[in-house]
């Protein structure tokens, strides 16, 4: 069976990496080759962006998101584009939607789609939607500073940008994620289970 490349997005805070990591295991439960990524990834520029993020060094918001379309290229070359010629279904934390989103607070939004374009659109694509006071409540229990993003009115704008998105792009599903973990795991799976995925594969067995 052909791999699928399913994304999550939406502001820190909102759940992303909990719901990538239960559909992972709902999927290997079903007897799928799973691969969990995110961007920005682990390597150079991912560890570039990093420290930007931390705010350890200081560059325009233009020369970040250029950095990360530039890990993305990396990533979508050396994982996740490998991953999905063997079948494997690939689930990512973050992509392009957040170059678009993040960056559209000062960049260009028509350009950041552009120099995006001619990568993969995912097959489904999470919005997890969640009050930016529910975030901001959530990353300051989880950490003891803020990230270069973290601030009200930002994640407001980004909120709203993602909104946007979710009507340009096929696929694209907005989750309201200020419930219970378990509430939204069972909306993902019933979508996923809608495109074939997470019980096409064990009927088959």
């Amino acid at each position: 069976m052909p791999g699928k490349f399913i994304v999550f997005e939406g502001l820190d805070g909102a759940g992303l990496s909990t719901q990538a990591f239960e559909l992972r295991n709902f999927l290997i439960a079903q007897g799928y080759n799973v691969i969990l990524t995110k961007e920005q990834t682990d390597g150079l520029i991912g560890g570039l962006i990093k420290s930007c993020l931390k705010k350890e060094w200081k560059t325009s918001l233009l020369a970040l998101q250029m950095l990360f379309t530039a890990d993305r290229a990396h990533h979508l070359g050396e994982e996740v584009e490998p991953a999905l010629a063997e079948g494997k279904m690939v689930i990512c934390d973050r992509y392009f939607f957040s170059t678009v989103a993040f960056g559209a607070l000062q960049v260009d939004r028509d350009f950041l789609k552009k120099i995006n374009s001619k990568f993969r659109v995912p097959d489904i694509t999470f919005i997890l939607d969640c009050p930016t006071d529910v975030c901001l409540e959530r990353i300051n229990k989880g950490r003891f500073s803020s990230e270069l993003f973290e601030e009200k009115e930002k994640m407001e704008k980004v909120r709203q940008n993602y909104s946007h998105l979710a009507k340009e792009y096929p696929n694209v599903f907005v989750i309201d994620s200020n419930r219970p973990a378990k509430e939204i795991s069972k909306e993902i799976f019933s979508i996923c289970e809608s495109y074939g995925i997470g019980r096409t594969l064990k009927s088959l067995i």
